[in-house]
């Protein structure tokens, strides 16, 4: 799961992305973070909790700058730990770099122990942070160069949201496994996990990002390169049963829409005499772990 948000080119960043996120609090509810540039400096706020507990007036008014991408977290790798709260910030020979990450790294464990073998030096136990020291290290001067370098050696899901001092990234894996969006408002693009967040402030729906796709934004310039690729696709079917909102437009098509249309297909399937087809939840699937920190933790309804 886990949301994110960002959004370029906007004099009231922080606040918008506080609002962005606030619309995908059911993607994640352990921590959250935004990160903000101000063209000189990357500022960042994060912390466990939800996202209407965790920024007051204070807290975006130091979030300064007219870029900002922001993280609610749901974990599935690493620790539900503040150290772990996105998005994670270093510096680097590209200087200044925040990244939000929804999604799963399959390698990330035999990754890292290589770079520790070769004197990395991890700071938390997310999988997103393999992402960060695979770009410290590479030699290409572009940063969109380093990424498609670095990510090529990564494996499973990945939809990130990248920060620099100048410019938002927006990228997603060669297999579309998690969803990216992207909007307009007036001058500004944003990109989210999913349309809803769109919504909230106003903004208009324009595409998905493409599988393996890479977008850079910088102003009202917008580059895009298709920088990764897999041989087919293979989108989450959860983000359609369980982990979008049903107004949502996720992977061409508005979340309630396939939920009907599985409710048709069931009946088809199933024919049973019933006044009302009520759908639920079951926890099975939730880490036994989690569910002993927060008995509640595995309930959400949309």
């Amino acid at each position: 799961m886990c949301g994110i948000f960002g959004i370029a080119n906007h004099s009231d960043a922080s606040r918008l992305t506080y609002l962005g996120l606030y619309a995908l609090q059911h993607r994640g509810q352990e921590s959250t973070g935004i990160s903000s540039s101000d063209g000189d400096h990357v500022h960042t706020h994060k912390s466990m909790g939800h996202v209407a507990d965790v920024y007051d007036e204070d807290a975006l008014a130091k979030l300064k700058g007219y870029n900002a991408v922001g993280h609610t977290r749901y974990s599935t790798a690493g620790d539900s730990s503040e150290g772990n709260a996105q998005p994670i910030v270093v510096n680097c020979s590209f200087g200044t770099v925040a990244v939000c990450h929804n999604g799963n790294l399959i390698n990330a464990h035999s990754l890292r122990e290589t770079l520790e073998h070769q004197g990395a030096i991890f700071q938390s136990t997310a999988d997103t942070e393999v992402i960060l020291h695979l770009l410290a290290r590479s030699q290409q001067t572009a940063i969109l160069d380093g990424l498609a370098e670095s990510l090529s050696q990564v494996q499973g899901a990945f939809s990130l949201l990248i920060l620099t001092k100048d410019a938002m990234i927006g990228v997603r894996d060669p297999y579309g496994f998690r969803p990216l969006c992207l909007g307009k408002l007036n001058g500004s693009y944003v990109l989210a996990s999913e349309s809803c967040a769109f919504d909230l402030i106003d903004a208009q729906y324009v595409r998905e990002i493409e599988p393996g796709e890479m977008i850079m934004i910088r102003g009202e310039q917008i580059t895009s390169v298709k920088a990764l690729h897999a041989p087919r696709t293979a989108k989450c079917v959860f983000e359609h049963v369980y982990f979008s909102r049903p107004d949502s437009m996720v992977f061409g098509r508005t979340v309630q829409s396939s939920r009907d249309r599985m409710g048709r297909a069931l009946a088809r399937e199933n024919p049973v005499e019933a006044d009302l087809v009520c759908p639920f939840l079951t926890p099975a699937w939730r880490p036994l772990s989690a569910m002993h920190r927060n008995p509640a933790s595995h309930l959400r309804w949309d």
